[in-house]
């Protein structure tokens, strides 16, 4: 089996000594993958060099040393600059969330196109390397939207390899879709049709289903999308909240807030996840619940992402000013209402999730969001998940959830305070099914469908 992703499973840096030393790489695909494929001799990963070290490790052969057979291409730097800066993650990402401001974004120009080439270019030297390492009619499981033409690109060369293609986004219908560049459309559509192509949820799949139908034209072949959700690795997590560095940063985290109530979340900083309005939902609470002040602190564990994008930047300093301007109107000597850590730690994450008495998540739109799903597999006080219904976790855990409107912030105030305020047998219940309905799938059943779906 060949697993193919821009992100590797592991990255690489130097030790004190300037020897390359491997660390489990970040991200929702190799948290899924990384532990079910590790000493699988027969599994080749095939991802992105990202950094120089990656490079050294790949020119070194460091990278093919480890258990799990992994290769990094050595993309050249430009062409990937634009693959992954400026078409996936500039257009793709904002197109497949709904976050353009469409009376500025997108414009598509010269330099667009010349972008386009590149992201036409690398997922092509991905598909060269599976030509390369594939025996005959082997399973092939591309990952997301930066490789999105992959799957039929070795369709094209190599009809005898079992291809899937999975997407972890959310998947734009037909009025977002046809934003982009009438070929450009065309050719993701072509490649994604071409075989068996996966999604979190049914609304992202039936999504993709319409979109290839209305860009590729009603007479086209487009096979139906499938259905696999992703949850979490509930024995990686659990090793994870039982360590020496979690009950280090759960004593720091109780050190800042003390025995007050908490309001968690844990995200990229990123358009798409909305944090923004969840600040100024908060900043409502406490306006209108004058008995909340001093005794419910939010903590808001966000790390910087994409700073290459300058929309990413911006909307860094937009919560950073939103945290800034809540502390300023209600902090109290003894009391900081938003405790906003921009470290990127997991453990810290995890410490947080265990700690919370509310889960916020409120995302624009959101592929599936499997931190609505780990946090009330780790949490340790009946916290209540307030989810937005845009989430593709949502589906899954709608019953035991309170909806959050991403736009509202009368509503998503009057969640947050319906949350805080439910009766503890009510708490205790709900966290329970909770509990049962996120764990209901793990990264093995998840696997397991994209390997069934990739023989047929």
């Amino acid at each position: 089996m060949i697993v193919v992703s821009h992100r590797g499973p592991y990255r690489f840096d130097r030790d004190d000594d300037g020897n390359l030393i491997a660390h489990r790489g970040a991200g929702g695909i190799v948290s899924a993958l990384g532990p079910l494929l590790d000493d699988k001799s027969d599994t080749t990963w095939i991802a992105a060099a990202m950094s120089d070290d990656d490079r050294a490790a790949a020119q070194a052969g460091t990278a093919g040393a480890l258990d799990l057979n992994l290769r990094l291409l050595e993309l050249d730097r430009e062409q990937h600059r634009l693959h992954y800066d400026v078409v996936a993650n500039g257009v793709l990402w904002f197109l497949h969330h709904g976050i353009f401001d469409r009376t500025r974004r997108p414009r598509f120009d010269l330099r667009f196109r010349d972008s386009w080439d590149a992201f036409v270019a690398v997922n092509q030297e991905f598909t060269d390397a599976v030509v390369e390492t594939a025996a005959e009619s082997e399973i092939v499981l591309v990952q997301d939207y930066q490789l999105a033409l992959v799957a039929g690109q070795l369709r094209a060369r190599r009809p005898d390899l079992r291809v899937v293609h999975f997407t972890h986004t959310p998947f734009a219908g037909p009025d977002d879709f046809s934003l982009l560049p009438t070929d450009v459309g065309a050719d993701l559509c072509a490649a994604l049709a071409s075989g068996p192509a996966g999604f979190h949820t049914k609304r992202w799949a039936e999504a993709y289903r319409q979109s290839a139908r209305a860009t590729l034209g009603r007479r086209a072949t487009v096979p139906a999308p499938f259905v696999a959700s992703l949850g979490p690795d509930v024995a990686a997590l659990e090793e994870v909240a039982g360590s020496a560095d979690a009950r280090a940063a759960a004593s720091s985290l109780a050190d800042a807030v003390g025995d007050r109530l908490v309001i968690a979340r844990t995200d990229r900083i990123d358009p798409s996840k909305n944090i923004v309005r969840g600040f100024l939902a908060f900043d409502r609470l406490l306006e209108a619940r004058p008995g909340l002040r001093g005794r419910v602190v939010f903590v808001a564990m966000v790390y910087p992402s994409r700073q290459g994008l300058a929309e990413y930047l911006a909307y860094e300093n937009e919560v950073e000013q939103a945290v800034a301007r809540v502390n300023d109107r209600w902090a109290t000597r003894d009391w900081l209402p938003i405790v906003l850590d921009d470290r990127d730690d997991f453990v810290r994450s995890v410490a947080g999730m265990q700690r919370y008495d509310v889960l916020l998540v409120n995302a624009l739109r959101d592929g599936l969001n499997l931190v609505a799903k780990e946090g009330p597999v780790v949490n340790r006080r009946d916290g209540v998940l307030c989810l937005s219904p845009e989430t593709g976790a949502y589906e899954e855990l709608k019953s035991a959830a309170i909806a959050v409107h991403p736009y509202d912030l009368e509503q998503c105030a009057g969640a947050l305070d319906d949350a805080l305020s439910m009766p503890l047998d009510e708490r205790a219940l709900r966290a329970r099914k909770l509990r049962a309905l996120a764990t209901m799938r793990s990264p093995a059943d998840w696997l397991a469908d994209l390997v069934r779906h990739a023989g047929k």
